[in-house]
């Protein structure tokens, strides 16, 4: 069988180390117009907040890998068009600009997503930047140097990340969220507040519900000058952060996309077209909260579909189990934690939700010493399932998100977390460990309320 990838960043390395890692004769052919694969666009804030020393060490595989493996990888190839009917794809040599013409089996679209550029005046000036792929991180730092204001604009993981990096290296930083809340996809208002505050703390301006309308140069010191629906502000460098858009071009009107133009994928990878596989920023994850298509792009999600795609290549073998879209970050000596639906997204999408919230110590007090933890438990009311979760403190509580992530995964209830069995020992914790507080905590909400009808 011929397999032709087209895209390798996170997906589509996964996706070739697994087809000829379970069936080594394999044909894989890869189209790939960068001149890098593998790049973990996670590390960028380490690496402007000088926590990581090389940018390079981001890579975790080359195009010489795959090749040992067996694939035929081409860099600096860029895919002009795609026949999904007769099965072939066009591409350019992006060097030679030999027109290639290729033939497949199957394919494999990992093209990923670009940064969503807003249709702003003035944004393609030269101090403003994008976020993203490996160049654009090069691009910031050796800009970033000489330039000692930087305003970042767009309040989600990266746009905050970001700002914690720059605050952390002598730069005086703005943040503008064109929302009422930071991280708005992954936790609520009230949580993005502790976030909030923390910015502020460490000297981070931050200027919520200010839609940037347009960027022009100050004439007076040669700084960009950020127009907003509210208020003027200047900057030496603006770095843009306003999300991602799937890179999907090349197959619309050939298989089923989302109104976003994100492809929609089956439970085994497979689009609407039996030959085509999709995964990671290119196409939708099966959100298991909801049980519906959405979009959202992260490496674990792309690493994960990646592989299954290779799997599923040679047929119907291993189910997509889904997503709970679980993340994690460190700001400022806190861990931010989330999994699930925050308590605003399942109102929105009409479930019938609440929430709790747990805030003590994580261990014992009468221990040497201990940290301030904050838990938001979502669940539903109807059926008392576990629907998401929000955990901060200076705590290392990421692994608790893990852990409600496979309690919405299995259909757990709000019941069984509060008795599931997990160690106690108090350098760790209390009798019960704060994920059955929390749990315990919503069983007596709802029997209260039930009281009291």
């Amino acid at each position: 069988m011929k397999v032709i990838v087209v895209g390798c960043t996170h997906a589509g390395t996964a996706a070739v180390e697994q087809i000829l890692q379970d069936h080594p004769g394999t044909e894989v052919t890869v189209y790939e117009r960068d001149d890098n694969i593998s790049f973990l666009s996670c590390g960028i804030a380490l690496y402007l907040g000088r926590r990581v020393k090389r940018l390079e060490d981001m890579f975790y595989a080359s195009p010489k890998d795959l090749e040992k493996l067996g694939a035929k990888v081409n860099m600096k190839h860029d895919v002009l068009k795609i026949d999904a009917e007769k099965k072939t794809v066009m591409c350019e040599n992006m060097k030679t600009h030999e027109i290639i013409n290729d033939t497949y089996d199957k394919l494999i679209m990992t093209t990923g997503s670009t940064v969503a550029v807003p249709p702003i005046m003035g944004i393609s000036d030269t101090r403003i930047l994008m976020c993203k792929s490996y160049d654009q991180a090069q691009a910031i730092y050796e800009t970033a140097k000489e330039h000692k204001h930087i305003t970042i604009v767009g309040g989600g993981y990266i746009g905050v990340e970001l700002a914690e990096s720059y605050a952390n290296t002598d730069h005086e930083v703005t943040l503008i969220q064109s929302r009422d809340q930071v991280l708005n996809n992954y936790i609520d208002k009230d949580m993005s507040q502790k976030v909030i505050e923390l910015l502020k703390e460490h000297d981070v301006n931050v200027y919520l519900n200010e839609r940037v309308t347009g960027f022009s140069r100050d004439d007076d010191s040669d700084s960009v000058l950020i127009e907003t629906n509210e208020a003027d502000h200047k900057a030496d460098l603006v770095i843009v952060c306003t999300g991602f858009v799937a890179n999907t071009e090349l197959l619309r009107g050939q298989v089923g996309m989302d109104r976003h133009g994100a492809i929609i994928i089956n439970e085994y990878t497979q689009t609407s077209n039996p030959d085509i596989y999709a995964a990671g920023d290119a196409c939708t994850v099966n959100f298991n909260p909801t049980h519906k298509h959405s979009y959202m792009p992260l490496a674990t999600n792309a690493i994960r579909q990646g592989a299954l795609a290779g799997i599923n290549v040679f047929g119907d073998i291993q189910k997509y189990m889904g997503t709970q879209a679980t993340s994690g970050m460190e700001l400022f000596g806190y861990t931010i934690a989330s999994t699930g639906l925050t308590l605003k997204h399942a109102l929105a999408g009409g479930i019938n939700a609440d929430m709790v919230e747990y805030h003590d110590y994580y261990r014992p007090d009468y221990m040497p010493t201990t940290d301030m933890l904050t838990i938001k438990l979502v669940y539903n009311k109807d059926t008392r399932l576990i629907l998401g979760a929000q955990l901060f403190s200076k705590h290392e509580v990421a692994q608790s998100a893990n852990t409600i992530s496979v309690c919405i995964q299995n259909k757990n209830t709000i019941d069984d977390l509060a008795f599931v069995d997990m160690l106690f020992q108090p350098n760790y914790d209390n009798p019960f460990n704060y994920l059955n507080l929390v749990a315990q905590m919503a069983v007596a909400k709802e029997r209260d309320e039930k009281k009291n009808k």
